[in-house]
């Protein structure tokens, strides 16, 4: 039956490029997904400071609470404790250690701050001038002897060149001494590079340190370059989530899509299969035909779209690197695993699919099939029946989950895959719920449109378990879409609101380089200011007690100045008060105090982001958002367990009637990088992860629109030039051209609308649920012009893939070959 597969793609050629487009995107999806995945995998990053050592020693990046299966991950860097050194050096193999201070310390051409002994890692040679001193520094460009001032823990300070090291671009190389001064934790290094003894086995020499001590890391090979960008391995974990999850949708989605076509393309052929099966072609055999066409098909597609799939993959690394998803120092890697990936999953699609459109075609006796060829009614079978009423269960389930038990942002990991449960569900029913949603929109479009609406609703109720295939691919566009957009509106709409509805800043000052300590009391200062407190931020993990309401990715922390009454922290408070918010102390939402039965005078034990323990006293209680809550604690606390220990924003308050701006903008000009905003930058920053997790469903549910696009247009255009014979007949008896086309308007308009409906059900299913947890509506948050899109650019597609073809084809006369099959 192989021969007879070649025959039937070379004669029905237009028949199967559905099938081919739809595998060849299937392919450049998956494969670029599996790219992302195997470059969040393996995070290679090129060590350059770095580069000359054996080993790199770290701290490690994530802590295990009491109790928790999953470790929490350490946003800020944990270093190496300077006492760690010499036990370090002590190793068997180790021919040299070295510590490393790392600070920020921004100049011209400048970023980070170093020790001078750490230049030996790399290592970076003087070209001119000598080691730096007290008061001097080594950097890549300039001239000895000239005067360099670098912002250093916010303030200027200014040094003179002694030497130039032209390779250390980006850095700065200070006195070991003037580095332990200047680095916010001198008892931590940033890291230890080491030298292993000639001759000894670098794997021996590794588990040896690694045995030292059980907080530490020991980096080999590329994984050097982590330890120089400890947020590459931070933004790893979610590098890899975003690859995983789209990747598995998209491969669904690609299975449905090609599923759909193959099943489209054997429905359209079964007064062939009626004759095959006529003239004594077995079951068996008309399986073999079917699953040959599309292996036929399949191999050529999977060949042509890993070509667009190693382009795309680039490019989507490359915006989630823009957009801080990914760290742009890691290496992409496309390696022949994502490659097998994409293929195999497309493959195995291909063959699935035909298996399935072929049980049907081969399973039926000869006269059944002539008769069932000239007009399908059976619906679907007992399995398509079973799986259908699973999936609709599973979303039934995940609504269920999602209103009762979720809470806050946690919401969306179970809203999220109900919509694709729905949509699977209804896709399989399809012929019902098509049924169903045109028995309500028949009544009105045949009162507009009148005769031609008339025969295209006949059309459509004689036909609905074929055009059930052209309404589905609308459902899907349109359900996948809105849910997802919406969901994310929703969600960042609710987070701003939570944040923004005790904040009482009215201005906030920002620098990146960091704030001076002595600039909060100059803030104080400025006629009009009522309270100025500083802002920081980070994470950390709650040890004790150990039914905090925080999950394994941590507990949000801010850090405020202690405060009265008229005080800028964004919080309402229950109990206590933030005046004696000082030293080892802490302010806990109230839901958190209920749980715990942790009230003002109890300790917590957290372990902070740089991976430090501490003993905290509870100092006041606050009002929170379900989801939304954060941990409340001394700034100067927060700053000293953070990367740079810097404070990078004061927020003001003003008295009331009092214009503060013209005042904070005059203190801002007297210091460097040092700007005045309004709150809105507070709101933008609180919401900047949820921003730009966002923009990434954003990018990603654009690629699964695109891709679902070219279901609806192949499976209509399919269908529209399959039923060439059907507009013969009616040119023949009377009908113009026009009519035709008038009847085919309507029919399109119904598929719209069944389409539209059913798709916005199963948002809806998905988004109430969802909204009700994250705020305080049942309905979901979002401009009405993102709709207004996604249901305007569903109708083009299913009109222009309707009318175009038949356009094309009324152009001929019905008696011309064209018209026959």
């Amino acid at each position: 039956m192989m021969r007879q597969a070649i025959r039937s793609l070379r004669h029905r050629k237009s028949g199967f490029i559905a099938t081919f487009v739809a595998v060849v995107f299937g392919t450049a999806i998956v494969m670029a997904c599996g790219g992302l995945m195997e470059t969040g995998i393996r995070s290679n990053v090129d060590p350059q400071r770095l580069a000359g050592t054996s080993l790199v020693v770290t701290g490690k990046q994530s802590h295990l609470r009491p109790g928790a299966e999953d470790a929490t991950p350490l946003p800020e860097r944990v270093g190496v404790p300077v006492d760690m050194l010499a036990k370090i050096r002590s190793v068997q193999g180790v021919s040299s250690a070295v510590g490393d201070y790392t600070f920020t310390a921004v100049g011209q051409s400048v970023a980070e701050g170093h020790n001078w002994s750490s230049a030996a890692l790399a290592p970076y040679h003087l070209t001119t001038g000598h080691a730096p001193r007290s008061g001097q520094v080594v950097v890549a460009s300039g001239k000895v002897g000239h005067h360099l001032t670098l912002l250093i823990n916010g303030e200027p300070k200014t040094f003179t060149i002694s030497g130039i090291a032209p390779q250390a671009s980006g850095h700065a190389f200070f006195s070991d001494d003037e580095a332990a001064q200047l680095v916010r934790n001198p008892a931590r290094y940033a890291d230890v590079g080491v030298q292993v003894a000639s001759g000894t086995n670098l794997g021996d020499v590794r588990k040896s340190l690694e045995k030292v001590d059980g907080n530490l890391t020991v980096r080999a090979g590329v994984d050097r370059g982590l330890a120089e960008h400890p947020d590459a391995e931070s933004r790893k974990t979610a590098l890899i989530a975003v690859a995983g999850s789209f990747g598995g949708i998209a491969a669904m989605t690609m299975m449905f899509v090609v599923a759909s076509t193959l099943a489209l393309a054997a429905q359209h052929r079964e007064r062939e299969f009626a004759l095959l099966r006529g003239i004594g072609t077995t079951p068996g055999q008309v399986r073999r035909m079917i699953l040959g066409e599309a292996l036929l098909v399949s191999l050529p597609a999977v060949a042509v779209g890993a070509v667009p799939g190693i382009f795309l993959g680039r490019f989507l690394f490359d915006q989630l690197s823009t957009h801080g998803v990914a760290s742009p120092v890691i290496e992409f890697s496309q390696g022949l695993i994502p490659f097998a990936a994409g293929a195999g999953a497309a493959v195995l699609a291909a063959v699935g699919a035909a298996l399935i459109a072929a049980r049907k075609s081969a399973k039926i006796r000869p006269v059944e099939a002539l008769a069932e060829a000239s007009l399908q009614r059976k619906w679907f079978g007992w399995i398509r029946l079973l799986f259908g009423l699973l999936f609709l269960g599973g979303g039934l389930a995940l609504l269920i989950v999602t209103a009762t038990v979720m809470s806050g942002p946690l919401a969306a990991s179970t809203a999220g895959p109900s919509i694709l449960c729905w949509a699977i569900g209804v896709a399989l029913l399809g012929p019902f719920w098509t049924k169903v949603v045109l028995a309500f929109w028949r009544w009105p479009v045949q009162a507009l449109t009148r005769v031609n609406g008339r025969l295209a609703i006949r059309n459509l109720s004689a036909r609905s378990v074929a055009m059930s295939a052209a309404v589905m691919p609308v459902m899907l566009a349109v359900g996948i879409s809105t849910a997802n957009l919406y969901m994310q509106t929703t969600q960042v709409h609710a987070s701003s609101e939570a944040f923004t509805r005790d904040l009482r800043a009215d201005a906030v000052l920002v620098s990146d380089a960091g704030l001076s300590p002595a600039l909060l009391q100059q803030v104080r200062a400025v006629p009009g200011v009522a309270s100025a407190s500083a802002y920081v931020r980070s994470i950390g993990a709650v040890d004790e007690p150990r039914n905090a309401p925080f999950d394994e990715d941590g507990a949000p922390v801010i850090g405020v100045d202690a405060q009265g009454a008229d005080g800028t922290a964004p919080v309402r408070l229950t109990s206590g008060s933030l005046t004696g918010l000082t030293g080892s102390t802490i302010a806990i939402p109230d839901y958190m105090a209920t749980k715990t039965g942790q009230g003002v005078g109890s300790d917590v034990t957290m372990t902070l982001g740089d991976g430090t323990t501490v003993k905290l006293r509870v100092v006041a209680t606050f009002a929170a958002e379900r989801g939304y809550e954060t941990i409340i604690m001394p700034a100067s606390l927060v700053a000293a367990h953070t990367t740079d220990g810097l404070t990078k924003q004061i927020l003001v308050r003003a008295a009331p009637g009092a214009d503060v701006r013209p005042g904070l903008a005059k203190l801002a000009a007297a210091h460097p990088s040092v700007q005045v905003s309004d709150r809105s930058t507070l709101v933008s920053a609180n919401a900047e992860d949820l921003q730009t997790q966002a923009w990434v469903n954003y990018m990603l549910v654009g690629m699964l629109i695109a891709y679902t696009a070219v279901s609806v247009v192949n499976t209509l255009v399919s269908s529209t030039l399959r039923r060439r014979r059907e507009f013969a007949l009616q040119r023949l008896t009377g009908s113009t051209r026009f009519q035709v086309l008038r009847m085919l308007w309507t029919e399109s308009t119904l598929i719209t609308l069944a389409g539209v409906t059913l798709g916005t059900a199963i948002a809806l299913a998905c988004l109430m649920p969802f909204s009700a947890k994250v705020s305080t509506s049942a309905f979901p948050t979002g401009p009405l012009w993102i709709y207004g899109v996604i249901v305007g650019a569903a109708t083009l597609l299913t009109f222009g893939s309707t009318l175009v073809p038949a356009i094309t084809t009324l152009r001929h006369a019905p008696t011309q070959p064209t018209y026959t099959d």
